[in-house]
């Protein structure tokens, strides 16, 4: 009988769903205290040849949280903070901690953890880690593997290995893809070892943060504003795009918090400046249509996370209708879909005339259009819609790819995606990634059917 692995119904089904609206049933659930733990969990996997896939919180969007191959291997018990150095602008934690509780205690110390995935307070280190995750502050911090200095990870040997980034500047010894194995993990998405604590970065926390949300009457309006101000002599940290059908979410949610009455394009700016130019703002947005009478303007701590409550109100409102739908075979359908962002326009138009070709209903838009990366989230009500949107979705990638972009620039490819990886990626550097799994997992013991 297994020590580490519970077989318990109730316990594998309650660790069956993410955010993704797919139920995977696990064989089994193994929840560690500690690295030690989850050592002797792959170890008793090596010897029965059982399969391993690793999960936090379970926030995932792309399936590749839950199995229904093997263990499910739940790190969130493992939540300590082991050490926050405020000389060397770094905390180490376990994996299990969740990214809020990380800023918060960085906050306390004058220091920032940059990532700011929009579930921070429901997704684990470990998660952010596994899928490279980031978020609306990533158009100036950039995502999390930026931020990553150490890692411990538990091998497909049942060994840890601990990794740090190299201080050089310069190096020219053996190929440029083995310099740094932290890149190896960072974004595999649990497909090659499990990392079970983290060194990050911490930056000195800003003295002043100021949150603009500038209505516009139309959505090119809004995103011509979105290209000048990257273009500008602004230094925004976020340039957030909402479009009517995000602010009605918002507005159900928090009422006029966000966006004044009328609204039908929404750019959420932030600005990190210790003096922002508020006027320069005004000019700018007010010479692409912007009403700037009635742009909200939050300072503080309290109002910037009021206007954080409201952004996250798109998302979840949508995961809870996608729930909804499960049993009629539905689901949210979502993408993370990228361009170059002076194209964004160009793929938002194309993807809204796929899917009124389509006749199926307009996603709700909203995202890092500062990245050019937005979110079309959709709900298919029932298995024959699924399908109708899954199709428009492929065609909108392929649409994208054409631009330049990325089937996937957050939250991973996990089981879902996996369909659409050929579009992006060549035989070659599909055959290279299979490479490097077969190296570091050369029985496919991890993640089986996330990413590969």
């Amino acid at each position: 009988m297994s020590q580490v692995v519970e077989r318990d119904l109730s316990l594998r089904e309650s660790h069956a769903m993410d955010a993704s609206g797919l139920r995977l049933v696990p064989e089994g659930v193994a929840r560690p205290n500690s690295a030690k733990e989850v050592m002797a969990v792959v170890r008793e996997c090596i010897s029965t040849v059982t399969q391993i896939t690793a999960a936090g919180s379970q926030t995932s969007t792309t399936a590749a949280s839950i199995t229904d191959r093997g263990v499910l291997l739940s790190l969130r018990a493992m939540d300590r903070v082991i050490d926050l150095d405020t000389t060397s602008r770094t905390i180490r934690v376990e994996a299990g901690a969740l990214v809020g509780d990380v800023k918060r205690l960085a906050a306390e110390q004058g220091l920032l953890f940059a990532p700011d995935p929009t579930s921070e307070d429901s997704s684990t280190v470990g998660g952010a880690i596994a899928c490279n995750a980031s978020g609306a502050r990533t158009l100036r911090y950039g995502a999390t593997r930026a931020h990553v200095r150490a890692l411990t990870v538990v091998l497909a040997n049942g060994q840890t290995a601990e990794l740090r980034r190299t201080p050089l500047e310069k190096n020219t010894v053996g190929l440029h893809p083995v310099h740094d194995p932290i890149d190896w993990f960072v974004g595999s998405e649990g497909t090659l070892g499990i990392v079970v604590d983290a060194e990050l970065a911490l930056l000195p926390l800003p003295v002043r943060v100021t949150g603009l949300a500038l209505p516009f009457d139309d959505e090119a309006s809004a995103l011509a504003f979105v290209v000048a101000a990257r273009e500008s002599a602004l230094v925004p940290r976020c340039l957030e795009y909402f479009d009517a059908l995000a602010i009605g979410l918002t507005r159900d949610a928090y009422g006029d918090r966000l966006a004044a009455p009328g609204a039908t394009a929404l750019v959420y700016a932030e600005d990190a400046t210790e003096d922002p130019d508020l006027d320069a703002w005004l000019a700018l947005a007010e010479r692409h249509g912007a009403g700037v009478d009635d742009t909200r303007v939050f300072e503080g701590e309290g109002p910037l996370k009021e206007a954080r409550e409201a952004r996250h109100a798109v998302p979840s409102t949508m995961n809870e209708r996608g729930a909804r739908r499960r049993e009629a075979g539905g689901r949210k359908v979502s993408t993370d879909w990228a361009v170059p962002y002076r194209r964004l326009a160009d793929a938002i138009t194309a993807a809204r005339s796929l899917a009124e070709q389509a006749g199926i209903d307009q996603a709700v838009t909203y995202g890092h259009a500062g990245n050019g990366h937005p979110h079309q989230n959709f709900i298919a009500n029932d298995a024959a819609e699924l399908a109708r949107i899954e199709s428009v979705v492929a065609t909108t990638l392929e649409t994208v790819i054409a631009m330049g972009g990325t089937v996937a620039a957050e939250h991973g490819i996990g089981k879902i995606k996996r369909k659409w990886l050929p579009l992006q990626l060549s035989a070659l550097q599909r055959g290279m990634m299979g490479a490097i799994k077969r190296e570091l997992d050369p029985n496919g013991m991890f993640a089986p059917g996330n990413v590969m």
